[in-house]
């Protein structure tokens, strides 16, 4: 039961709002409220809307509320007592207006300049040239270990992950962030094996597309398209979402202005650099954000609130004693028994499976990088991907569940509504918590470095299905270089526009990043199986591959549907977007199909030959042309004894490709089973309840696996190729004004790049060969 007093204070809390716009459920709330403030009325967070939600909270006795209202007052200011925006949060924003857009504008701006700058040297100094489309989708296929590794844990660092598995820990205790984790880590270091086995059998391909209509032509090419390009535009709008909500709960910057801007800058650096410039501009986030991760690591636990672990142990002890977890072992947070933490990690991993499998940017980072790279890149990646969500999440969660109820907590008196958890906000209201409006601020930048540099990912993807898959296929088959390059600078350019769009209309009709986090699996998954089978069982039929995933989409969407309408008992946002109905869809979608693929292709089953994927040309240019002298020594033609570091244009050496690939899956089989069977299941099964030492050192080992995973991020790509490809670009650039005159003299016209470049790498590298150090 809620009281309250103090019609003035609400009076003109009220009033705040009334120059931006009226709520008339809220002036009743109001007249009732004045009418009669001695007796106590229905809850009145079920009668205002989300957008002026009352800080109210249960008390027995009006004074305490009084006294608890005009502390919040003093420390959080008038605003916060009744504070709408966009229905995101009742706080007043620590920061500015002005800060969000010189983040979101500025600093975005000012990262795609310098990013320009850099491909613009690469070009005059190493030959590496994004008017081709090779260097512009593909990055000539060498791309080594380091910078893989690093350009995976950014593929995965969705500001989702950031903001998802604090919110996960703020309603399951320990066992959310972990579930979230073990549902990412496993499909990247699986995904190792589907790569290595395009590089072997089908190395000039430049999307997975390209595979599926080789294989079974133009109708199976469709149906994977779209459902390919579906899985981007709600991939794009799960990010989109969650970050411009996070951005206006901390600036008060309007929603659909941070939705429009935050694609700004990665609209401007894809569309120059190209896929290249998607790894460097990954390498740039990825430390930025890892470091911030460890900055609020130890800030944690250096506040006169917490002060050590065992204090944080003791406040998520207490909050489980005031707010117990329905469905957890004994209402406690400090358990990994948690029936709706481990629901929540099936529909995550395999609505994580159906990202990966279907995202074309994983393919085309694994088609980018040299042969040699991508198993190692990609297992490394996955294994120090684990400690970001499992760390981060569990230290800030943990944060906001034990200090939620002191005066420093952005909505105290009042506990978190549903509206903020599911709108991600548990990580910046831990952070301002604990570090005020510099926590405020980290958590502005590191969101907007996660949704930029995976944004940018799904960006190349959609510009190389539109280039390559669209244009290139169905419009125009002898497409030129400058051709495609028009094409995927026409999709960057859309799709940037459109995935925009895309999460305004969401946000319109309700939906945040909490609905999109649990239904994403429906949509995502019916294609896993498909084009798993695509790549490594010859034996799927033409129309297995055709029909499986439609007929799986429509069992998930059934099955989704009819559940959320049987326990929520209608079809609704709301009832859509609980848990038991996205586990029973996401479930549907994704093994039904194999089902169907596998009874359709037993009526008439293939006998492909891996073959004749090698038979049909996709590269529009010889390697040679593309490459520095550097590059060109390690490159070799299909046909000849290349080395596996040949960039994968080459069929290399074919027993050192399986070779990788039965790495591949060990890997794959030893991640999924540490990750997800191992490690937590025999913990949920015992109903153990972790005590104060088993949760210290539960805590330090995410910390420490967090601040090892930042040094493979920031350094191994530094070693692994860095210093050498910076030492040759200086060389190129001492050399240029030389080999600049040789080449103007060879040049009448002057504007081809390709005899200067040629010469650079040829004064640069002369008598030096050497390995590509991209």
């Amino acid at each position: 039961m809620y009281a309250c007093d103090i019609p003035s204070i609400i009076s003109s809390s009220i009033s705040l709002l009334q120059p931006k716009q009226s709520f008339g459920r809220a002036n009743l709330v109001k007249k009732h409220l004045i009418a009669d403030t001695n007796q106590a009325i229905v809850d009145p967070i079920s009668v205002i809307p989300q957008t002026c939600a009352l800080n109210l909270i249960p008390v027995q006795g009006l004074g305490t509320l009084v006294s608890q209202m005009k502390h919040h007052l003093s420390v959080h200011g008038p605003r916060s007592i009744l504070h709408a925006r966009d229905g995101i949060s009742s706080v007043q924003p620590p920061l500015s207006q002005a800060v969000g857009y010189v983040v979101v504008v500025v600093i975005g701006v000012i990262i795609a300049l310098v990013m320009m700058l850099i491909t613009k040297v690469l070009k005059r100094t190493t030959g590496e040239d994004n008017e081709k489309t090779e260097m512009f989708m593909t990055a000539n296929r060498t791309v080594r270990t380091g910078l893989t590794a690093s350009a995976v844990i950014s593929s995965w660092l969705w500001s989702t992950a950031l903001l998802g598995s604090s919110f996960v820990g703020y309603d399951y205790g320990v066992a959310g962030p972990f579930w979230f984790a073990a549902g990412c880590s496993p499909m990247i270091v699986f995904f190792a094996l589907l790569g290595i086995s395009c590089k072997r059998k089908i190395p000039e391909a430049h999307t997975s597309l390209e595979v599926v209509r080789i294989r079974y032509g133009h109708v199976a090419h469709i149906v994977f398209m779209i459902l390919c390009l579906v899985n981007n535009i709600f991939a794009c709008a799960n990010m989109l979402l969650g970050a411009a909500a996070v951005i206006t709960a901390v600036t008060g910057m309007h929603i659909i202005a941070a939705t429009f801007l935050l694609p700004v800058g990665v609209t401007l650096y894809t569309f120059v650099g190209g896929i290249k410039a998607t790894f460097l501009t990954d390498y740039f986030h990825t430390a930025i954000i890892m470091i911030i991760a460890c900055y609020f690591s130890v800030k944690a636990f250096s506040t006169n609130q917490i002060g050590s672990v065992g204090e944080l142990f003791d406040l998520v002890q207490a909050a489980a004693q005031r707010h117990p977890v329905s469905g957890n072992q004994d209402g406690t947070y400090l358990t990994m028994t948690s029936k709706s933490a481990i629901l929540f990690g099936i529909l995550h991993t395999l609505g994580n499976f159906g990202l990966v499998v279907m995202d074309t940017s994983y393919f085309i980072k694994a088609f980018s990088a040299s042969a040699a790279a991508v198993v190692p890149g990609y297992t490394i990646g996955g294994i120090a991907y684990f400690a970001i969500p499992w760390g981060l999440g569990t230290v800030m969660s943990s944060v906001a569940l034990g200090l939620e109820n002191t005066p420093t907590f952005p909505t105290f008196p009042r506990r978190m509504t549903t509206t903020e958890v599911s709108n991600g906000l548990v990580l910046p209201y831990a952070a301002i918590t604990i570090a005020g409006k510099g926590g405020a601020a980290a958590v502005l930048l590191i969101t907007f470095m996660a949704c930029t540099s995976t944004l940018s990912a799904q960006v190349i993807a959609v510009s190389s299905i539109l280039s390559f898959d669209v244009y290139r296929e169905y419009f125009k088959k002898k497409a030129t270089d400058r051709d495609l390059i028009r094409a995927s600078h026409f999709g960057v350019i859309f799709f940037a526009v459109f995935s925009a769009a895309f999460s305004t209309m969401l946000h319109y009709v309700g939906i945040n990043l909490g609905w999109t986090l649990y239904m994403l699996g429906v949509v995502t998954c019916p294609g896993i199986f498909p084009m798993i089978f695509t790549i490594l069982w010859r034996r799927q039929s033409k129309a297995a591959a055709i029909l499986s995933p439609v007929l799986g989409l429509a069992t998930g969407m059934a099955v989704w549907l009819g559940t959320a309408s049987h326990f929520g008992g209608e079809v609704s946002v709301a009832s859509t977007g609980e848990v038991l109905p996205c586990v029973y869809g996401t479930v549907a979608s994704c093994l039904s199909p194999i089902v169907y693929s596998v009874l359709i292709t037993l009526v008439r089953p293939q006998d492909y030959d891996w073959d004749d994927f090698k038979k049909v040309k996709l590269s529009l240019e010889k390697l040679d042309s593309d490459l520095t002298t550097a590059h060109r020594h390690q490159a070799s033609s299909r046909g000849d004894d290349g080395s596996v570091e040949d960039g994968g244009r080459g069929s290399g050496d074919q027993k050192e490709l399986k070779r990788w690939g039965r790495i591949a899956a060990f890997w794959a089989v030893a991640t999924f089973l540490g990750h997800w069977v191992i490690w937590p299941l025999p913990m949920y099964g015992s109903g153990y309840i972790f005590g104060k030492k088993f949760y210290i050192a539960w805590v330090v080992v995410a910390i420490v696996w967090l601040w090892l995973s930042t040094l493979v991020a920031i350094f191994y790509p530094i070693f692994d190729g860095g210093v050498a490809q910076i030492r040759d670009v200086y060389r190129g650039l001492r050399q240029h004004k030389i080999v600049e005159g040789t080449g103007s003299s060879k040049d009448g016209k002057g504007g081809s790049s390709s005899p200067s470049v040629g010469s650079v790498s040829d004064v640069s590298h002369a008598g030096e060969p050497q390995e590509n150090k991209s």
